[in-house]
């Protein structure tokens, strides 16, 4: 058995950042999703080792996989967050796109947790948890692919993947911190009293974080800013609190910032600097996120058994999984949108949060003749429907510019520039609404 040295590692790594970021150049070219190809990419290095007897300890990888999923689940909230504008022209777009996610979230977990009961587990609770992270919408797939859709359209499914994410990851961890109460009134109480002392505590310390962010002047703030986070996030899962709200709320706060400081609060915040630090830190936040998703699917596609795949069991029941989330889809679409639901019909892939949520399921509930290819089935096939469906509706994945908080600034003379020009149309409105 070799051992891989130091330089090697080194190599290998840059490597695959540097093939990731070619295949998101191909994802825009051929709207296939950036995410088969790097789990492919997983699935041919695992070959590769093999060939060569280069063995990882299992138990090491999913150690990695576990540290990855953490750090990626908190940057994949604080990226959405961040993305999120609460303005009233928004509100319907929003309130549409909250409904659709929650309603499809909740009857999709239903159907799935009944497939899931009839072929593999008995136990209803176990079915639940395992069919919550095959319900998720994947927003780290849908935001890069549907930049070629109407402005409208566009909108609602980056809202929509969104606040699949959010309230995906809220269920899962509201199930699995409340599966041993045994009383109706008992979990609800936590449940309420849990949400409001985590909102309380959030917008507290996000009002704290920002004024004090905002006046350093340190060229390494940003990295500290995440630490922070990190930090908070993992004290508030210590105390068993609901610690992705914290990750949100801060988001929220810092990207809509005019909401919040309002009245005689406006005067604490310096909003030139308050600018530049969010775009910033959303430029940094995206950066992050790419780089911790790419080599959490080319680690999954290292740990995937093939022959899993040739099954004909796993093949059906996710053939039934998949049929039973567009059916879902389609009902709540047509309840909410009524009309011109292509292609966001088919535009509901499974991804980075579907595999984050399936490895935290905890021991205790982990069930061995549930097949890993059914995730992968789903994961794969969703995705290339949702290729197809671009494809044959004609659009192409490409950056627009109402797309720009995805895609980021086109030059530093316009990071550069931004705040100055934007902090002088915001002293034009101060001005206006004096007068």
């Amino acid at each position: 058995m070799q051992i891989i040295g130091p330089y090697t590692a080194i190599i290998g790594i840059s490597l695959v950042i540097i093939l990731s970021y070619f295949f998101n150049i191909i994802s825009q070219k051929t709207n296939i999703p950036s995410v088969l190809l790097l789990i492919v990419l997983g699935i041919l290095t695992k070959q590769g080792m093999n060939v060569i007897d280069l063995k990882v300890p299992e138990g090491q990888l999913f150690n990695i996989l576990e540290l990855l999923g953490i750090v990626g689940l908190i940057m994949i909230v604080l990226e959405a967050a961040l993305d999120l504008e609460l303005t009233k022209e928004k509100w319907p777009t929003i309130w549409k796109s909250f409904s659709v996610a929650l309603i499809s979230l909740l009857g999709s977990t239903f159907v799935l947790a009944y497939i899931i009961n009839f072929f593999l587990i008995k136990d209803v609770f176990t079915c639940i948890l395992y069919a919550v992270p095959l319900s998720v919408m994947s927003s780290a797939i849908i935001i890069p692919s549907v930049g070629g859709l109407s402005s409208e359209k566009k909108e609602f499914m980056v809202y929509e993947g969104t606040f699949s994410d959010i309230l995906g990851i809220m269920l899962f961890y509201f199930l699995t911190g409340n599966a041993e109460t045994e009383s109706t009134q008992l979990i609800v109480f936590d449940v309420i009293s849990n949400i409001a002392i985590t909102v309380g505590l959030s917008l507290v310390i996000s009002y704290l974080l920002v004024l004090i962010f905002q006046k350093l002047n340190s060229q390494v703030k940003l990295f500290l800013l995440i630490a922070v986070l990190l930090m908070l996030y993992s004290v508030g899962k210590l105390f068993h609190l609901s610690s992705l709200i914290i990750i949100l709320v801060f988001g929220l706060v810092l990207n809509n910032y005019k909401i919040f400081f309002r009245g005689f609060m406006k005067k604490w915040i310096n909003k030139s600097s308050l600018k530049k630090v969010s775009h910033e830190f959303h430029l940094v936040t995206i950066e992050s996120a790419f780089v911790v998703r790419t080599f959490f699917f080319v680690l999954f596609g290292i740990t995937i058994t093939l022959q899993s795949l040739f099954n004909v069991k796993v093949a059906i029941i996710s053939g039934l999984i998949l049929l039973g989330l567009y059916i879902i889809r389609f009902i709540v679409l047509k309840v909410f949108v009524q009309k011109d639901i292509l292609p966001q019909l088919f535009l509901a892939p499974r991804g980075l949060i579907t595999i984050l949520l399936f490895f935290a399921i905890p021991d205790e509930y982990q069930v061995e003749n549930f097949d890993s290819g059914i995730l992968l089935y789903t994961i794969i096939i969703s995705c290339i429907i949702m290729a197809v469906s671009l494809v044959a509706s004609g659009k192409k994945v490409e950056p627009v510019e109402d797309m720009s908080f995805i895609y980021g600034p086109k030059s530093m003379n316009e990071v550069e520039t931004m705040p100055i020009v934007e902090q002088n149309s915001e002293d034009k409105d101060d001005l206006i609404s004096k007068k």
